[in-house]
């Protein structure tokens, strides 16, 4: 698929700060640190594990007026890499102040996400390691410089002599040469656990001799891949007239959508404030934590246990979409302002893609009676960002549509993490000779903050049921729908039901449409499997939210996180568990709903060598919150770009934007 050539309209620099929620900007990160620097709180052995903007709470944001000057803050995570101590800070970047300092015990408060140089020292550590270096030669693996240690989070297991250090657990494993994908061969049977304070290896099991995979998964290569179709023809994408949408600034407006554009090194992709015809609906979006466990049980791979947004902040990870057909059309980008590990501004061109799609047929009928044919088409305006985290790469688009519908859709691709296959097991799939693929799953979970037509809202399960027979219903053909309120926090965790249909409302406490029903928004479930372990495991405690499919919060500036504020070596029971123990009331309140939805993956042998997308999502759909179809209004559409199939007329290839 190529698209036409159209020059993006990304700005070269970011604007000016207007509003609290505007994206951070680089001369906000670099103030930040300055600010830190002058108040000695910077040795050369501090890093930044994170850093973004220190959001003010809903109310200040709501109160905010325009043309007035924004007061910004910024939030830190610094970890002395000599010593292991870390501590939060926020930093009035208005004030030029350090306004808050708070100590993390790594104990009971975990500890600050893992830095990319901790990635790349493991490198050095484990080769200078004896004992690996003796495991890998054992099985004829001398030529260090073309093994790749692999370092993952450890995960918190109740092991003797970790409690306290700041760990990272290490599988292997080894190219052919430089350009051959190490995945395909695994080192299998061997894990190094390091101490990154210490910088080394403190324990190394060697479980296992397992025969390493000899052939290759270069997909890049044609001599593995074969020669290059050439039956593809090519779809040319191209708005002569311009897109539909305008930006100024972080905010955009779009056929009666308005929002503003944030991004942040932890979540990535942020919607504030997102509204229709001057409605608010949603005050604040978000894919907030993100894990991925693993069903292998081995002594060597039980830990694997990712937490792809807390433990390796998501958004850090992000591409930057200037090369390929990452999106296709009239584009306009965002780049994305972040902070390095040494609290350095670190400018990511293109990090966000925006462009409107055709959707289908929105709404068609042919009439018998009058003999009108009327159809209209659908469109969507797609927002989205790519990121890689190791092996796996996400995509995470947020669609809006015409007719009032929100979509989430997050896509799954890149190389699966391999381990060696000699013996058939339930947990693993034999995906090439001798090359084994564990199961797992990818979990998500959005944060969406609720603001339907107002802060005031309610939210009631609804099911569908078939009624019995009986004097209202002699014939059997009736079904109906219950509605169960949800009311308080304890109350809220939910799990999805697809064969009662169900799906959760949430409508304004203040305001009904012409028929006096309250406007609302109803969230549809794909509900698909959530978190498989075990309700007494590790990740069961650490990855709690992951165990329902929905939960629901009274708004708390302080609770973003479903796992908890530092997830990485978290001993568990952090982040919603804490959230509804208050039990709080929730009728007519301002409310948060958490959602988890994600895949689980039983891989297959397409998947292999790259893994084919796969998807899953959620959509968010008016429900009473228009009077009538509220795309009545939309023209027809034109057959001007409609060719007949025998046109041998094509324009040139364009460029990918």
């Amino acid at each position: 698929m190529t698209a036409a050539p159209t020059a993006p309209t990304s700005p070269t620099t970011a604007p000016a700060v207007t509003h609290p929620l505007d994206r951070l900007t680089a001369d906000e990160i670099v103030a930040a640190r300055a600010i830190l620097d002058t108040a000695g709180l910077l040795a050369p052995t501090t890093r930044f594990a994170y850093l973004g903007l220190d959001e003010p709470a809903k109310a200040e944001v709501l109160a905010f007026t325009a043309g007035t000057t924004p007061r910004r803050s910024v939030r830190a995570v610094l970890l002395d890499v000599a010593t292991g101590v870390a501590e939060t800070v926020v930093v009035s970047v208005t004030d030029a102040a350090v306004t808050q300092r708070t100590p993390i015990d790594p104990i009971t408060d975990g500890q600050p996400p893992i830095l990319l140089e901790e990635f790349i020292a493991v490198d050095e550590i484990v080769k200078a390691d004896p004992g690996w270096v003796a495991a890998m030669a054992r099985r004829g693996l001398t030529d260090l410089s073309l093994l790749r240690p692999c370092p993952l989070s450890a995960g918190v297991f109740d092991l003797p002599g970790e409690e306290g250090r700041r760990l990272l657990r290490v599988l292997s494993f080894v190219a052919n040469r430089d350009d051959d994908h190490c995945w395909a061969h695994p080192v299998d049977g061997v894990v190094a656990h390091v101490d990154l304070t210490a910088r080394q290896v403190v324990k190394l099991i060697d479980a296992a001799d397992l025969p390493i995979p000899a052939e290759e998964g270069n997909f890049d290569d044609p001599a593995y891949t074969g020669p290059a179709r050439q039956t593809l023809k090519p779809i040319e994408i191209t708005q002569p007239a311009g897109p539909s949408y305008t930006v100024d600034g972080n905010v955009v407006s779009w056929e009666g959508w308005t929002f503003r554009v944030g991004f942040d090194a932890r979540e990535g992709l942020i919607l504030h404030q997102l509204a229709i015809q001057g409605r608010p609906v949603i005050y604040r979006a978000s894919v907030a934590e993100m894990v991925v466990p693993y069903a292998d049980p081995s002594p060597i791979r039980y830990w694997q246990n990712y937490f792809d947004t807390g433990e390796y902040l998501l958004g850090a990870q992000v591409n930057s979409l200037e090369l390929g057909c990452d999106c296709l059309g009239e584009i306009h980008y965002f780049d994305a302002d972040l902070a390095d590990g040494n609290g350095n501004a670190d400018t990511r061109p293109n990090a966000i893609c925006m462009h409107e799609e055709d959707a289908g047929v929105l709404w068609k009928h042919t009439d018998l009676f009058t003999e009108s044919r009327e159809v209209r088409r659908q469109r969507r305006l797609v927002i989205s960002f790519w990121a890689t985290v190791g092996n796996y790469d996400y995509g995470f688009y947020w669609y809006l549509y015409l007719d009032g519908t929100i979509e989430l859709k997050t896509q799954a691709t890149g190389v699966m993490f391999t381990s060696s296959y000699t013996r058939d097991t339930p947990w693993a799939t034999q995906v090439a000779p001798g090359l084994g693929a564990p199961a797992h799953q990818h979990l998500f979970c959005a944060r969406l903050d609720m603001t339907v037509d107002g802060v005031a809202n309610t939210v009631d399960e609804i099911d569908i049921r078939p009624d019995p027979i009986g004097p209202d219903n002699p014939y059997g053909n009736a079904f109906s729908r219950t509605y169960t309120r949800i009311s308080s926090e304890a109350d809220s965790a939910r799990d999805a039901n697809p064969g009662a249909g169900r799906v959760w409302r949430i409508g304004s406490a203040d305001r009904a449409n012409r028929l006096g029903q309250p406007t609302a928004y109803v969230l549809t479930p794909q509900g698909q499997p959530i978190l498989l372990a075990d309700p007494s495991s590790s990740i069961a405690r650490r990855a709690a939210f992951a165990t329902k499919h929905l939960w629901v919060t009274r708004y708390d500036p302080a609770e973003r996180f479903p796992a908890g504020d530092l997830v990485n070596q978290h001993p568990g029971h952090a982040g919603i568990p804490t959230y509804v123990r208050p039990d709080r009331p929730l009728d007519g309140q301002d409310v948060v709903l958490w959602h988890t939805f994600g895949l689980t993956h039983f891989p297959r042998t397409e998947d292999w060598p790259v893994m084919p997308t796969d998807s899953a999502g959620f959509t968010l759909k008016p429900y009473g919150f228009f009077d009538r179809n509220p795309t009545l209004d939309l023209p027809a559409s034109t057959a001007t770009h409609c060719a007949p199939t025998t046109s041998t007329e094509h324009t040139a290839n364009g460029g990918c934007h």
